[in-house]
């Protein structure tokens, strides 16, 4: 006979049983939990870091901290100077300086100078609001209509920290447009160190962008545009979205990315009234990068309700701006978290499939008709000439519209120059750029394919693996700089968006290892270690590049600022000076709308027109001031000046005698074919 074993040592026999048998078949929540519990308990706990490990991280941290604080303030000192030797700027008096500033870039100083000028800031505010002093027979909200908070921050920072002792108020303006644009400079040095992982690939972008500043910033020509107010906010926005992408990001860096991605969104579109448009691109990529289950969703879908939050805030700080509720942006984000709830509700089955296959037609119509709901409820009149531009733009219509031809004939209007090009080619930022772009582009490509065929991706994605189009921060950056190039090379205006993100594209592809390493995977490279050979390449391509721009660019840049030019117009001196001592205070003045934003500013006298585009009625006052040039009767012009309650007219030899460039597009010629005289 067995001997009978004792009940405690059956139950230590048949508890692993048991336990094992559960891991396998869990058939109820408890028994789940309890697993992943067992699980995180066998999973042993990581060694910490060795000292020296530790030490390495920090350093290269703190280096390359360094050297985007250091880029970011060397390029601000840099643009001081140049401007400084560009126009003498502290030896002239105070008219001669402020005519450096030109057409609209006059207007946004000028109510600077008023800011100041006002007895309280309640009172400076109001009459902003209520602004019937700059042009005659109308009562506009400048603040609304120029989005003039860039100047409004801008005179409380003077008053409140008491630089009116120390500097000057033009100083100090052009110095925080100068601020601004060496935090845009670091912000893309920051975006570019996230995607590499080097910040060699910061150092890079920075040279890059600073070599070819003619295509990538518009600071020279204009310091006061909203666009240089506004751009830095949405590098810093770009450089937290890659962050908050990154798919190896902690709890604490990920909420920072979130907060810091929040806070530039918001002010980005308080700058600048064009911001949901670069948004709605921004967000399409967002929507593609999430339809083929290349990022998290939850992520992508805390990004649209930063996009809810900016433009609900934007909407009752902007005095109910009628144009952010009509915006495409609004539209294509409510409608994609629409999408959002009914894939919630169907998870699995063949209708999910279906609701995936049909998710691009379910965007695309519901952001449509949402558009379209909304112009029909909300009255605006924001943007409708852009509409009639781009259909003429396009071939789609023809007119005879003096605005819409003229506009047409801006050369930032036109498709890009050769020239554009040839720059980009000789500074090596095109090729290796297009090389980039190919590579990952090819990569994401693959990624896509193997999701359509229900392959998983990796969690963590090694340097051996040679998998670059698998970061999600990757590909929304190339569907980005793909939206952004398309428009570039219809509008050379909005080069300034695109070639920026160019530079930092390039400079994050050739000190990056893993796209070196992606690239010898398809030439199934087996001469030379692959790894070895990228880890190489990615620090000596980008030296090659650093010393050979250094060795060409350098001198030029020393040369600007060693040169001295000069700014010289003595016949708009005096013009300012002869209405300042001859001019009664109430007079209003007559003529081109640059001109007029000159006088508003140097004078304070009240004008008849604007040059602003995106008013209806300021676009019809043009249109009737430039008749002085037509083939119009004196009657005629005389009924159109008086209209407007007009003392005088200034008449500019510079539109009289003009030669245009392109074929039509003088003005004497644009008004001829709107009058029908030709």
């Amino acid at each position: 006979m067995v001997p009978p074993v004792p009940a405690e040592t059956m139950a230590e026999e048949e508890g692993p049983a048991i336990e094992l048998r559960q891991r396998k078949k869990p058939k109820s929540s408890e028994n789940k939990e309890s697993v992943k519990e067992e699980k995180i308990d066998d999973t042993p706990v990581p060694e910490r870091a060795p000292k020296h490990v530790l030490f390495q991280r920090f350093a290269k941290i703190f280096i390359g901290c360094l050297a985007a604080v250091t880029s970011g303030m060397m390029y601000a000192l840099y643009l001081s100077a140049y401007h400084e030797r560009k126009f003498w700027f502290s030896n002239r008096q105070e008219l001669e300086r402020e005519i450096t500033f030109q057409g609209d870039s006059a207007i946004y100083y000028s109510y600077y100078k008023d800011m100041l000028k006002a007895p309280s800031f309640e009172r400076g505010v109001y009459e902003l609001t209520h602004n019937n002093k700059t042009v005659s027979l109308k009562t506009i909200n400048a603040m609304q209509q120029m989005s003039l908070y860039p100047e409004l921050i801008a005179s409380v920072l003077y008053q409140a920290t008491g630089s009116n002792e120390i500097i000057e108020p033009v100083y100090f303006y052009i110095g925080i447009v100068f601020g601004l644009q060496g935090i845009y400079v670091t912000a893309l040095f920051v975006t570019s160190w996230l995607m590499s992982g080097t910040w060699l690939a910061g150092m890079l972008t920075v040279a890059w962008f600073i070599i070819n500043r003619v295509d990538t910033t518009r600071i020279e020509y204009s310091i006061p545009l909203r666009e240089n107010w506004a751009l830095p906010y949405f590098a810093c926005q770009v450089a937290a979205l890659t962050g908050y992408l990154k798919s190896n990001l902690n709890t604490y860096g990920e909420r920072f990315c979130y907060l810091l991605m929040s806070a530039s969104t918001y002010m980005f579109m308080m700058m600048w009234e064009y911001s949901h448009y670069l948004l709605f691109l921004q967000a399409i990529s967002l929507f593609l990068l999430d339809s083929f289950s290349l990022e998290q969703s939850d992520k992508v879908h805390e990004v649209y309700k930063i996009y809810i939050f900016s433009l609900f805030l934007g909407y009752l700080l902007q005095f109910e701006n009628s144009a952010l509720l009509v915006s495409p942006l609004l539209s294509l984000v409510v409608a994609l978290m629409l999408i959002k709830c009914l894939q919630l509700n169907v998870k699995k089955g063949i209708v999910a499939k279906i609701m995936k296959a049909i998710n691009f037609y379910l965007a695309c119509t519901l952001t449509v008709t949402l558009n379209i709901i909304m112009k029909t409820f909300v009255p605006h009149k924001e943007n409708g000439h852009m509409l009639k531009f781009l259909e003429v733009k396009f071939g789609l219509n023809i007119t005879k519209n003096f605005t819409m031809n003229w506009l047409l004939c801006q050369e930032s209007l036109q498709a890009p120059s050769q020239e554009f090009f040839l720059r980009l080619t000789q500074s090596s930022l095109l090729p290796f750029y297009i090389l980039v772009l190919i590579i990952c582009f090819l990569s994401m490509m693959q990624v896509i394919f193997r999701r359509i065929n229900r392959e998983s991706l990796k969690e963590t994605v090694t340097l051996e693996d040679g998998r670059i189009g698998e970061r999600p921060e990757i590909t929304y950056h190339v569907i980005h700089t793909i939206l952004l190039g398309s428009l570039a090379m219809i509008i050379e205006g909005l080069k300034y968006l695109w070639t920026p993100y160019v530079c930092m594209l390039a400079a994050f592809g050739v000190c990056s290892p893993e796209l070196w390493m992606t690239l010898f995977k398809w030439l199934r490279l087996r001469t030379v270690h692959p790894i070895l050979l990228a880890l190489i390449l990615s620090m000596a391509v980008p030296t090659i590049i650093g010393l050979s721009l250094w060795k060409e660019f350098f001198p030029r840049l020393m040369t600007e600022l060693t040169e001295l030019q000069e700014f010289y117009d003595p016949d708009t001196v005096e013009l300012m000076t002869w209405i300042k001592r001859q001019a009664p205070v109430a007079a209003v003045f007559a003529g081109s709308p640059q001109l007029m934003g000159a006088i508003k500013l140097c004078t304070g006298w009240m004008v008849t027109s604007l040059p602003f585009y995106n008013d209806d009625d300021l676009l019809k006052r043009n249109e009737n001031i430039y008749q002085i040039y037509s083939k119009r009767s004196a009657e005629d012009i005389y009924k159109i000046l008086t209209s407007y309650k007009a003392n005088y007219l200034i008449i500019e030899d510079a539109i009289c005698n003009e030669v245009g460039t392109m074929r039509g597009c003088r003005v004497k010629d644009l008004l001829d074919i709107a009058n029908g005289h030709v």
